[in-house]
């Protein structure tokens, strides 16, 4: 029973497989023919090809499993003749009913199964997956990419020939970057090259004879090879060719040189806040560069004091060198005072790095980031960068009523309960103390309530008085209406926005406060409170303001001109009235209109042309490219014209609107005269 029971799952499973193996070659083949079209890229086809096989190793040991599971629901779903009873051949047969109901069903599925049944039960069952097809092309997709990528590359190369000179010889670049950069010279045939800015290039010729080839520059200049070979020293961008017909271009790209990069790693922030018990920091800094580091510093300024005493001391730390001269990496942990820093105080440092470059050497400099160590706490404005303002004594601070009103909500909250006249007593001299510290916040954005009289008698004292009868309250209606006010609230302080901002922030939520404090429900005064300590915090951190020392230098003085009473020749500092200029030159236009047509050009137009386009384009290959135009109109391509007129036309800015004054004399006489003139 076992043995045929064992047949019919074997049978299901040759039909499953046979219908997967498509989806297995499917993905295996792709790869092994990629991997033999594509030699560039064969690296990676058989990678991909290695992946695929471990997927099919491990759909197939997938598929088993299933089959071993589920196929008797399988044969129930497919012959429904058995009425679900596939699963008594799975199971051993211990009574001879059993048995006999087992060959029953085997006779039956013998009956009713063929190759075709187990073959449509396949079908059913098993589905094309198209994740790993759609991966496999995708594989095969980057790796043709990658090919024609390489065959491009190397077909410009292919395609261009040695500079062979017409009367015999050949012309080949000898190449010199510059000391700095630590790079080798090199020596190679006529072909497309990236150097180092300011690299010497060598134009020479071999077996030549007594000819002199002449190679023409993109910008138009002519070098005479001769038997020392002729050089220029490349500052940006450019491509030859050999004075003679059918000459190929050579392009000649300019790697220019980068500045450095300075990075620091820690701390993350601009403005890192320590800890009040904080007794060292950890500084993580780097700089790198494409040749090598010169030189490389820390610089450290030291803030302490408030107000208007305030010092600063600046130092100054080299980084110390690596054993990449291309990169500077330093990481230490600094004491507090190694670093001078007491509380209150605040430490301002950035990284300076310079490159070695012999004359044009870059700097660059990191953003300013600030250490700041917390003073001890004391809540008060008088350290604040807020103005002085006499301080009475029965003024509590913000942090006081905060602790006088977490103390009301604990002295009600614990037993015996407090009666209802104490708790209402102390919320509103709770709210009194909020009401003066919030007036006294409020004279600052001019807010001119007495911080000891009645803030309401404003509102009500005179609430329902009439005007007076005289003209003084009409006068003073109308310079309401007329007149521009200048005690405003926003406009009777020196603060700027920022710091009013706070300090309306700070008075909003002391009024909430209050006026939950006089609605006999402290809980709820207690999140504004903490809201307008915040804000004051905020404002007592931004007394000290960093800023790079800077300072007018004036122009020297000339001596033979100093105590003599001469001005002749001693520049003013007016201001010059600017001239009109052409944005356009007239040369240019004219070419531009030239162009367009099939005739002459005009004289000296290449001269123009390239001059418009080395001061106007700025991107190294489109200046390449238009200097390739130029040179092919110049060859005699008259399809040409069209492709350099766009160039031109590209580089063509409208002149700017310049406004002139006009001075105008004021004397007696004149103004006498316009009288007279106006009189008639």
């Amino acid at each position: 029973m076992h043995a045929e029971t064992d047949l019919l799952r074997q049978r299901l499973q040759r039909a499953v497989l046979l219908r997967r193996l498509p989806v297995w070659l499917a993905l295996l083949l792709p790869f092994l023919l990629a991997a033999w079209l594509l030699p560039a890229a064969r690296a990676a086809m058989l990678a991909g090809l290695a992946m695929a096989l471990l997927w099919v190793v491990a759909d197939l040991r997938r598929w088993r499993r299933r089959i071993h599971s589920e196929w008797t629901g399988w044969l129930n779903a497919a012959v429904p003749a058995l009425e679900d009873s596939a699963d008594l051949l799975a199971m051993d047969a211990i009574s001879s009913i059993g048995r006999l109901q087992q060959q029953r069903l085997l006779a039956r599925l013998h009956a009713v199964l063929g190759e075709t049944e187990y073959a449509a039960i396949a079908r059913s069952r098993v589905r094309w997956p198209l994740l790993p097809l759609l991966a496999a092309l995708l594989w095969i997709a980057g790796g043709s990419v990658c090919q024609s990528r390489q065959q491009a590359g190397a077909a410009p190369m292919v395609a261009q020939r040695a500079a062979f000179v017409a009367g015999g010889g050949e012309v080949y670049l000898r190449v010199q970057p510059p000391a700095y950069t630590g790079r080798p010279g090199f020596e190679t045939a006529a072909r497309d090259v990236q150097i180092p800015q300011y690299s010497e290039v060598y134009w020479c010729a071999k077996n030549a004879g007594s000819a002199r080839p002449v190679v023409e520059l993109g910008d138009g200049s002519k070098l005479e090879v001769t038997a020392d070979c002729v050089k220029q020293r490349v500052e940006e961008s450019l491509f030859w060719r050999l004075r003679q017909a059918g000459a190929t271009r050579y392009n000649i790209r300019v790697i220019a040189d980068q500045a450095p990069e300075v990075t620091i790693a820690e701390p993350a922030e601009l403005i890192h806040v320590l800890a009040r018990d904080a007794r060292s920091v950890q500084i993580a800094v780097s700089a790198r560069d494409d040749y090598a580091i010169s030189r490389a510093s820390l610089h450290m300024t030291l803030a302490r004091g408030s107000g208007e005493n305030i010092r600063f001391s600046d130092r100054e730390v080299p980084l110390p060198q690596s054993a990449n001269p291309r990169e500077r990496n330093w990481k230490k942990q600094w004491s507090l005072s190694e670093l001078g820093m007491e509380a209150g105080d605040e430490l301002y440092f950035f990284v300076r790095a310079t490159d070695n470059a012999p004359d044009h050497p870059h700097t660059t400099q990191s953003p300013t980031y600030t250490l700041r160590l917390p003073a001890p706490e004391a809540e008060s404005l008088d350290s604040t960068a807020l103005p002085s303002l006499a301080k009475p004594e029965t003024l509590r601070s913000q942090r006081q009523i905060i602790i006088d009103t977490e103390q009301l909500l604990a002295d009600m909250q614990a037993p015996p309960a407090m009666p209802a006249a104490t708790v209402r007593s102390r919320s509103e001299a709770i709210a009194n103390d909020q009401a003066k510290l919030r007036l006294r916040y409020g004279q600052f954005l001019g807010e001119e309530s007495s911080l000891f009289g009645d803030e309401h008698e404003g509102e009500h004292g005179h609430e329902g008085a009439a005007p007076p009868a005289g003209g003084f309250g009409r006068d003073s209606s109308m310079l309401k209406e007329f007149g521009h006010a200048h005690d405003q609230e926003d406009n009777a302080t020196i603060f700027d926005p920022k710091t009013k901002a706070i300090l309306k922030r700070a008075l909003a939520a002391m009024w909430d406060a209050e006026k939950s404090l006089r609605a006999i429900t402290p809980k709820t005064a207690l999140p504004p409170e903490y809201k307008a300590l915040e804000a004051i915090k905020e404002l007592q951190a931004a007394e000290r303001v960093y800023l790079h020392r800077t300072a007018f230098v004036p122009p020297a003085l000339k001596e033979e001109k100093r105590m003599s009473g001469d001005i002749v020749g001693v520049l003013g500092y007016q201001r010059a009235q600017g001239t009109a200029s052409s944005s356009v030159p007239a040369e240019v236009r004219e070419l531009v209109q030239a162009l367009a047509q099939d005739g002459a050009l005009p004289a000296l137009w290449s001269k123009a042309a390239r001059d418009a386009i080395s001061q106007r384009i700025s991107d190294p290959e489109q200046k390449l490219a238009a200097q390739r135009s130029v040179q092919d109109v110049q060859d005699g391509c008259i399809p040409c014209r069209g492709e350099l007129r766009a160039w031109l036309r590209g580089t063509l800015t409208q002149a700017p609107v310049l406004l002139q004054s006009r001075s105008v004399s004021d004397t007696p006489f004149r103004r006498a005269w316009n009288g007279k003139e106006s009189a008639q």
